[in-house]
């Protein structure tokens, strides 16, 4: 009798645990198919908007990198990834020069983010090419020549690269929050060039997609370039803030779809995929921000046509404070 009552004990536990095991098997399907439902819907939806018909989206084929064969950066597997995070206008004229710049460098073993907003007028030397702006180097070379111009004047190697078209920038955030980011506008913002129109007055707002790309474009005022910079590192920790939210989170996939249509890089979807999820599960706290040329160490000078004003610098001083930001352990 004992006997029978524990073989029925040991049953019942068997077939709990495989009852268990079958509503994992089916969260873990259901979880992959609605990752796959909304990076397709997103996609689709982007695709939509560019082509004019979401019909068009089946004949669309995969977005191939421009840059991926010539670009040489190499992971040295530190547990670091830099990535050289470049923003262009399509919509604009000049749309040769990257107006944005910046290196961002992930850790997640030391659950680390950094960010490195590089002016662009930074008076840079361009590896065959001689003394420029640096935006000059993107123009003249792509993000092959940007990444050989940081290494040579700042001693930094970036592992990747990401050219993200600023519509882009408006799908990720209507994607992330539809409603708008709350954003305290520092200051009267009145612009318009062929890029669009700002108008933006002074106070805490919620900001859609295009009105807080106008925010982080906004170079008037008395602070100039270095005030859009600013602008800039605090969107991209409030996008931060509200991607590692649980709402953020579950739009993940369908904001990848959206976004990849305005995106070029050499990023592997499985790297990518890794450094996502590693992210969101494990957010770090706070993005630690720099930039170069670092306060103190810079002054204006003009130069020759057609180079004209630029951010001349204390070379040593700006390269010492790159490294020791990036690579302090």
């Amino acid at each position: 009798m004992a006997s029978s009552r524990a073989l029925l004990k040991k049953r019942k536990k068997k077939r709990k645990r495989k009852i268990i095991l079958a509503l994992l098997c089916v969260l873990f399907l259901s979880s992959i198919a609605f990752a796959s439902y909304e990076y397709m819907a997103g996609k689709r939806d982007a695709l939509g908007i560019i082509s004019g018909s979401s019909e068009d989206y089946e004949d669309t084929k995969e977005n191939e990198s421009q840059y991926k064969e010539e670009f040489k950066g190499v992971d040295n597997n530190d547990g670091k990834t830099n990535v050289l995070l470049l923003g262009v206008d399509q919509r604009d004229q000049e749309t040769s020069r990257s107006d944005t710049i910046m290196i961002g460098q992930y850790a997640p073993e030391e659950n680390s983010a950094k960010l490195v907003s590089l002016m662009r007028d930074t008076y840079v030397d361009i590896p065959g090419h001689g003394y420029n702006k640096l935006n000059a180097a993107f123009a003249i070379g792509g993000p092959e020549l940007m990444r050989k111009t940081i290494k040579e004047n700042f001693g930094i190697e970036v592992e990747y690269y990401s050219i993200v078209d600023f519509d882009g920038f408006e799908h990720i955030v209507n994607t992330v929050k539809p409603e708008g980011i709350e954003i305290d506008v520092e200051e009267s913002m009145q612009h318009k060039d062929n890029a669009g129109t700002i108008n933006l007055e002074p106070g805490t707002q919620k900001l859609n997609g295009d009105e807080l790309l106008g925010y982080a474009r906004y170079r008037g005022g008395a602070s100039s370039d270095f005030g859009r910079v600013e602008r800039q590192q605090k969107v991209i920790k409030r996008l931060k803030e509200e991607l590692v939210s649980v709402s953020g989170a579950l739009k993940a996939p369908r904001l990848l779809g959206t976004v990849q249509p305005y995106f070029d890089t050499n990023i592997g979807k499985g790297k990518m995929l890794g450094l996502m999820k590693d992210f969101l599960f494990n957010p770090v706290d706070e993005i630690e921000t720099l930039r170069i040329p670092d306060e103190g160490t810079y002054w204006s000078e003009r130069k020759e046509y057609p180079i004209g004003l630029v951010l001349a610098h204390d070379e040593a001083a700006n390269r010492e404070a790159l490294q020791e930001f990036l690579n302090e352990e």
